[in-house]
């Protein structure tokens, strides 16, 4: 409807064009035809505009112009569609056009004002707004377009006094007030802001808020006895102001009375009426100023009683579960994410943060049914199919967990780390159900991104040894395995028992002898596979000692038993 009643209103202009001129004469032909072509090009000139066609809406514009040069209208709409096309030079001369052809039209000067000042002309942008407001007295709104032309051309005087023009005819105004005080800051004129402060009060003197921010500035004056009479004031007016209590507390705590500080932050975080994102700022401060753990746990009782007033706001809940975090409580701090996730299912990070702790924790029936949670709201995040198919791996339901790691690797094709962690477990997975042409191509996929993985290399090369396939590729990894791990016996049995498949007995018993030097994470399996070697080499009675030995520490392989019984090697 705007641009229809532009167009009828440029129509108009035109028709005034043609007959200023010959009012006693009627409209001849020639002059006729002139004017309806006009008016059809302003048409489609307009049409191209709505439409965003702003190259066709120019040409139209032209055109028009070719006719009638001297329309102030037709130059205006022209500058618009030049400004839209980004060529503000061109724009700047047929707005000049328009304005001086009709200096009248406020419109007019706002256009060119507005592209002087795109061109940093700020000069001439600021004469422009002054003619328009002096045309007027309902203009001075554009006082504010004035201010802030003062403000980019770095006249912080001149803006204050536009400011104060405005607020002369429209009355006090909090933005314009605050804007005011935001120059004089910079002006270093803290007094004056002061001032200004006070104008906000006396507008509205039942309005806490204006005195809080009254207290701010005589705090940046450095006059806290004052500061603290407004607080006080602030908070008699409204006791809920949570902010006044803040800056209170600050101000006890400053002047060497801790109790009242406390007394007043205590206040503040049990008020359920009181500001929660003040709370949440306050907490945030309390926590990075915090260095040890009772420093910790006084933020912890802040954020308990922050909950308390507001057992609705999952933010409170995310901050506290941080908190429990930092401090090591990962159950607690699992179960504080929790809660935040039922007041908020659709938050990303609560759901991820959930099941980082629930791996933490080893809890791999809470990452289940976690994971399931996260899919269900996030089907196309990766990293959470990743997490369901990984516990599902930990439990030994390998297909559940093939399904969920292939959903999780085409999620996550375009995250190389994570696409390799992904081949690594898929490997794992496939080769519980025994397919081993899927375990090696996942392996393969994650090596060919991460040539020195040693979970896939000792994970790859040990199940081959188990298969005693590809035993070459499985002794290569084996070997750059223990070459970047010399002391980790868990790499050194794997290395062993790949020698052992290969009946080199010799260096597999070097090796295994290694791992049991290290003395780190010496387990059963590598004690049996010293027997194994032992009895290969002819050592029987040793061999025996060993296998007993590992029947002591726990180990319950499918032949163990025979091998102590008849001392005998048993081999599946």
């Amino acid at each position: 409807m705007k641009h229809f009643l532009l167009f009828w209103a440029l129509a108009l202009t035109i028709n005034a064009t043609f007959a200023q001129k010959n009012q006693p004469i009627a409209e001849t032909e020639e002059q006729k035809k002139r004017r309806f072509d006009t008016e059809w090009l302003l048409s489609e000139g307009m049409k191209y505009t709505m439409m965003e066609e702003y190259a066709r809406a120019d040409s139209s514009f032209r055109k028009a112009l070719q006719a009638n040069p001297n329309v102030a209208a037709i130059n205006y709409e022209l500058a618009r569609v030049l400004v839209k096309r980004e060529k503000l030079d061109e724009a700047a001369i047929f707005a000049q056009k328009a304005y001086e052809f009709a200096p009248e039209n406020k419109y007019y000067g706002l256009e060119l004002a507005e592209i002087a000042t795109q061109q940093r002309k700020y000069t001439k942008a600021a004469d422009l707004y002054k003619a328009i407001i002096q045309r007027d007295p309902d203009n001075a709104a554009y006082g504010l377009e004035l201010a802030a032309v003062y403000l980019l051309d770095d006249k912080y005087e001149e803006a204050i006094k536009a400011y104060n023009e405005v607020e002369k005819n429209l009355g006090i105004d909090e933005d314009i007030t605050h804007q005011k005080q935001r120059i004089y800051l910079r002006l270093e004129k803290v007094e004056k802001a002061i001032d200004e402060a006070q104008k906000l009060i006396d507008s509205e003197p039942g309005e806490s808020r204006y005195v809080v921010e009254k207290a701010q500035l005589l705090m940046v004056a450095k006059r806290p006895k004052e500061a603290q009479q407004q607080l006080e004031k602030a908070l008699i007016l409204n006791p809920d102001e949570a902010d006044a209590r803040v800056m209170l507390a600050e101000l006890y705590k400053q002047s060497g009375n801790p109790q009242a500080a406390e007394q007043q932050m205590g206040q503040m975080f049990a008020n359920p009426n009181a500001d929660v994102d003040v709370k949440m700022q306050a907490l945030l401060g309390l926590l990075r100023e915090s260095k040890d753990d009772a420093s910790r746990q006084e933020v912890l009782t802040r954020a308990e009683a922050l909950i308390k007033a507001h057992p609705k706001e999952v933010k409170a809940y995310a901050v506290y579960a941080d908190l429990l975090s930092k401090l090591n409580r990962k159950a607690d701090a699992r179960d504080a994410y929790v809660k935040a996730a039922r007041l908020e299912p659709a938050m990303f990070e609560l759901w991820a943060a959930i099941l980082q702790l629930d791996g933490e924790l080893n809890q791999t029936d809470s990452s289940i049914a976690h994971s399931e949670q996260a899919i269900e709201l996030f089907p196309n995040q990766g990293m959470f199919w990743y997490s369901n198919g990984a516990a599902h791996l930990m439990k030994r339901n390998h297909q559940k967990a093939v399904d969920a790691l292939e959903e999780a690797l085409k999620l996550s094709s375009e995250n190389q780390n994570l696409a390799t962690i992904i081949q690594a477990q898929l490997g794992d997975a496939y080769n519980g159900l025994g397919n081993h042409t899927k375990s090696d191509e996942a392996y393969e996929a994650a090596l060919k991104n991460d040539p020195e993985n040693d979970y896939v290399s000792n994970n790859y090369s040990y199940f081959l040894s188990l298969r005693k396939e590809k035993l070459e590729r499985a002794r290569t990894l084996a070997s750059g395995i223990v070459t970047r791990n010399p002391n980790n016996a868990t790499f050194l049995d794997t290395y062993a028992w790949v020698l052992y498949v290969m009946k080199d007995y010799a260096q597999a018993r070097t090796y295994l002898e290694k791992a049991l030097a290290s003395g780190q994470n010496v387990s059963g399996t590598i004690v049996e596979h010293y027997g194994d070697v032992l009895f290969q080499m002819g050592e029987r009675e040793k061999a025996l000692e060993q296998w007993k030995k590992a029947k002591s520490m726990g180990e319950n392989s499918p032949q163990i038993d025979k091998k102590i019984t008849t001392g005998q090697l048993h081999e599946q």
